[in-house]
């Protein structure tokens, strides 16, 4: 490990607790990383200022991959950001309307636009899309969309995934939790937004350390050497991974990172 020149971290089911919380135990490790000049990445489906409300105190000092890999941020400067294109977001709007019992949310740089949700619901989403608006129409969206949420009360891969997965390969279609699925870009994935800050940084694979969980995290797990399944993972992220750690209500990234730490201090 002590080559190990970037850390890579999913957040919900990886780095979050299930509680949504980030640990302190993390933040002093952090603090180790810095020093050591080992560049911290987070990378969620999440949207850009979601992830900044769980790093608040470290957001200057790292660099953020958000709407999984849409949107990519350094110190507040935008390096990367794919967005969908017009012309598909009608038909698309039509697509994900009409799939039963699914809500879904259009992801913007900096709010969400939540359509006809109930009021229990809305209080879900805004864990995750605490900027938001809801809208009864398309039309009353304003900004580009980087990517669009469908939500699933009991199971996203069973009840959504059959309906939109005729939509690859041309888009991007990922089951990115047990009520998720997100729909983006073809070219925009986890991934894709690791090998650009790959080449940014002069940073190869196998000075890579990636954290995750579950499928939107499987291209970027394959862009590492050092390529980690949380305990609670998605058995398709096991399968990818090449290391499991702990769970992560059992600082699984922190014990890992408890290593690295070690290791690279022997460099």
């Amino acid at each position: 490990m002590k080559d190990v020149k970037m850390v890579v971290t999913d957040m919900d089911g990886t780095l979050l607790n299930s509680n949504h919380e980030v640990s302190s135990k993390f933040f002093t490790l952090f603090k180790n990383l810095k020093q050591k000049n080992i560049q911290f990445v987070a990378a969620s489906g999440r949207p850009y200022y979601s992830i900044v409300e769980k790093l608040q105190s470290i957001k200057e000092d790292i660099i953020i991959v958000a709407e999984n890999g849409g949107l990519v941020i350094k110190a507040e400067e935008v390096l990367l950001s794919n967005t969908l294109h017009t012309k598909r977001l009608k038909a698309l709007y039509n697509t994900v309307t009409s799939i039963a019992d699914t809500y879904p949310i259009f992801c913007t740089q900096n709010q969400a636009f939540i359509l006809r949700a109930p009021d229990e619901l809305v209080k879900t989403f805004s864990e995750y899309y605490s900027n938001y608006t809801i809208i009864n129409t398309f039309e009353e969206i304003t900004d580009d969309i980087i990517k669009i949420a469908l939500y699933h009360t009991s199971n996203s891969e069973a009840h959504i995934f059959p309906f939109v997965k005729h939509l690859k390969p041309e888009l991007n279609v990922v089951v990115s939790g047990n009520h998720w699925v997100d729909i983006s870009e073809a070219i925009t994935n986890k991934g894709n937004a690791l090998t650009f800050l790959q080449h940014q940084l002069n940073i190869t694979p196998a000075e890579t350390m990636v954290f995750g969980d579950y499928n939107n995290d499987l291209e970027m797990l394959k862009r590492a050497k050092y390529s980690y399944a949380m305990k609670n993972a998605h058995p398709d992220v096991k399968l990818v991974a090449k290391f499991e750690t702990s769970t992560n209500d059992n600082n699984g990234v922190e014990l890992v990172l408890e290593q690295l730490i070690a290791e690279s201090g022997k460099h």
